[in-house]
């Protein structure tokens, strides 16, 4: 029997990622599951200990043939986590401490069956000049990107004329290491790819 892959995430950016591998998914969400972590947990395992709290709180809903993906995605910049920012305000102090210098971008992934569980995060490295206060108060007010860590989306305006490089995939930025999730899909499960159609 062919496995079935669920999304447990209704971000549309995540959405149009996995959506880009050519696999069939559907979407499944439970609402309000707890996501905070240790203080004393390292930062650079943050992404992937929440998308294993992400898994858990999923685990009753699985059917025998389904593998659920959990992802969440921190930034890091100078060693303190940037999270969705809670207002306008709050996202213009995000992008000042982003501004003229780099930072990561960390996504956790969990895939998960009845059975089994496969946990691995990737890291970005984002490079951003110096922006302006025009142009911070420009996005905020015109992108408001409270839905996104730390208050930006790369593939937005901000992207296109604030990141000067990065190293490592441009997708991670965007919200899922689609590349890397597709050679774990392929290793490790049965699933109906593309060019066996």
């Amino acid at each position: 029997m062919k496995n079935r892959l669920v999304l447990a995430s209704n971000s549309p950016r995540r959405k149009e990622l996995l959506r880009g591998l050519g696999i069939d998914f559907e979407v499944r969400l439970i609402r309000d599951i707890d996501e905070s972590f240790p203080a004393t947990l390292p930062v650079s395992d943050v992404a992937v200990h929440i998308s294993k709290a992400k898994a858990t709180a999923y685990l009753d809903t699985m059917a025998e043939n389904e593998v659920v993906l959990t992802a969440d995605t921190v930034v890091v910049c100078d060693g303190q986590i940037l999270g969705k920012p809670q207002d306008a305000e709050d996202a213009r102090r995000m992008l000042g401490l982003l501004s003229g210098k780099s930072h990561e971008v960390i996504t956790g992934v969990t895939l998960s069956t009845r059975q089994w569980q496969r946990s691995f995060a990737v890291t970005t490295v984002v490079w951003f000049k110096e922006l302006t206060a025009d142009e911070i108060s420009f996005y905020v007010d015109s992108y408001r990107p409270f839905d996104k860590a730390g208050a930006y989306g790369i593939q937005e305006w901000i992207g296109y004329v604030g990141v000067q490089r990065i190293e490592g995939s441009y997708f991670n930025v965007m919200g899922l290491p689609v590349q890397r999730i597709y050679e774990e899909l392929k290793d490790c499960f049965d699933f109906l790819h593309p060019f066996e159609v």
